[in-house]
């Protein structure tokens, strides 16, 4: 779900060569940000696609990467600890560094949120950082071994059942994973931290948010994800992270970095290769979806074309109504403006003329329902629906417009 996603390889820590996504914007980035994936999970995890789509949307570019062993990224699992994956996420914070630029944000889900908090430090560039039902200690992700942590100590190897899948676990990696201070990488953190959690995560609870929070120096914020799961397999709530996220960072961008592609005259639409009918909007600064409904096999993300025609009318009306009320010095309530969309038989159509309704063919009818705040007298609102008329989004619909296209 973002603007355009591109698929990166570069090398890791130990050579193999990394898979990665780089989601960018339409247009010029704000900042560049590094996603972290949680344990054995990888960076096409629904959670992590859906937030990166959010920072792109608004003009923060997202690289999210598989760790060394996982999703398609090369090398072993099992040679891999927490220190592998913090050495990874300077080999992609330096890639980036060198060929676009450096992550001025860096984001982390679960154990990839206690990685990015103990690598933060380490990337100088990196302005803020935000986790998500991320562990306060490192140690914690050894109680997902369940019995198998005592075969590990005792034969230095064990195969462990995690999320439905095998993954053989060494010695090494419950050693390293025990030696890792968090807290203390987060006391001498000194840059913005944003921390989220879900009061209800079952995997990591929430007493690590007020571990990691209380441990952190000033500024720092914390959003509580109500009833999400430790996933964030509900596409609301990755979403709603997401928005938090970025609007957040905005404050630590500085006043002149770029916003986007810059102002615009009109409206650009892009493909953006998620789903089948997804597109990315930007209108001036102001960024957006354009979708179908899933009924129809699109994935829902945002108004479907017939919506924003409606859109238009709707507020139209309703800025037109204000501007009446202004000059006329009328006291009038919150305007409110349902509109809906149909397509009619022309014959069928009360609105039309007897040669408009001589048509054999369908014609578009949209719907407006207006609605005043407070009371309206019956002289005012003949008045209303006059001056809705004139709206100018409803003349546009209502005369036939020309449409010149250019292929380029």
């Amino acid at each position: 779900m973002a603007f355009n996603t591109q698929r990166l390889q570069f090398s890791g820590h130990s050579g193999a060569t990394l898979s990665a996504r780089l989601d960018l914007p339409n247009g010029q980035s704000r900042a560049y940000a590094l996603f972290a994936h949680c344990f054995t999970c990888s960076k096409d995890l629904a959670a992590a696609r859906r937030i990166a789509a959010e920072l792109a949307r608004e003009g923060i570019a997202v690289l999210r990467l598989d760790f060394t062993g996982l999703g398609s990224s090369e090398g072993e699992f099992a040679s891999t600890n927490f220190s592998s994956n913090i050495a990874d996420l300077l080999s992609a914070a330096d890639y980036l560094r060198h060929h676009y630029q450096a992550p001025a944000l860096l984001i982390g889900h679960s154990l990839g949120g206690a990685a990015v908090l103990a690598v933060a430090g380490d990337i100088p560039e990196v302005r803020a950082v935000a986790t998500i039902g991320a562990p306060a200690d490192v140690g914690h992700v050894l109680k997902n071994f369940g019995a198998s942590l005592e075969e590990i100590e005792k034969n230095g190897e064990a195969d462990v059942d995690l999320a439905g899948r095998t993954f053989l676990i060494r010695k090494q990696f419950v050693e390293d994973t025990r030696a890792h201070r968090i807290k203390d990488a987060v006391g001498r953190l000194r840059k913005p931290l944003l921390v989220l959690h879900a009061p209800l995560d079952h995997t990591v609870g929430i007493e690590n948010a007020t571990e990691i929070f209380v441990a952190a120096r000033h500024p720092k914020s914390f959003i509580s994800l109500d009833k999400a799961d430790h996933l964030l397999t509900d596409p609301e709530d990755a979403a709603f992270a997401g928005r938090i996220i970025s609007e957040w960072l905005t404050r630590y961008l500085d006043a002149d970095t770029p916003q986007g592609a810059g102002p615009i005259e009109h409206v650009r639409v892009r493909e953006t290769g998620e789903g089948k009918f997804q597109n990315a909007v930007q209108a001036g600064g102001h960024r957006l979806f354009a979708d179908e409904p899933e009924s129809v096999g699109g994935l829902d993300s945002g108004p479907s074309p017939y919506d924003f025609l409606a859109i238009a009318l709707g507020a139209c009306t309703s800025m037109t109504l204000r501007l009446y009320a202004g000059h006329k010095q009328l006291k009038l309530g919150r305007i409110g403006v349902d509109v809906s969309h149909t397509k009619i038989h022309a014959k069928d159509c009360e609105e039309c003329t007897e040669t408009e309704r001589g048509d054999s063919g369908k014609i578009d009818r949209f719907e407006r329902v207006i609605s005043i705040e407070g009371e309206v007298s019956e002289e005012l609102r003949e008045k209303i629906v006059e001056i809705a008329g004139k709206c100018p989004v409803h003349r546009t619909l209502e005369t036939v417009a020309k449409i010149k296209t250019v292929v380029k």
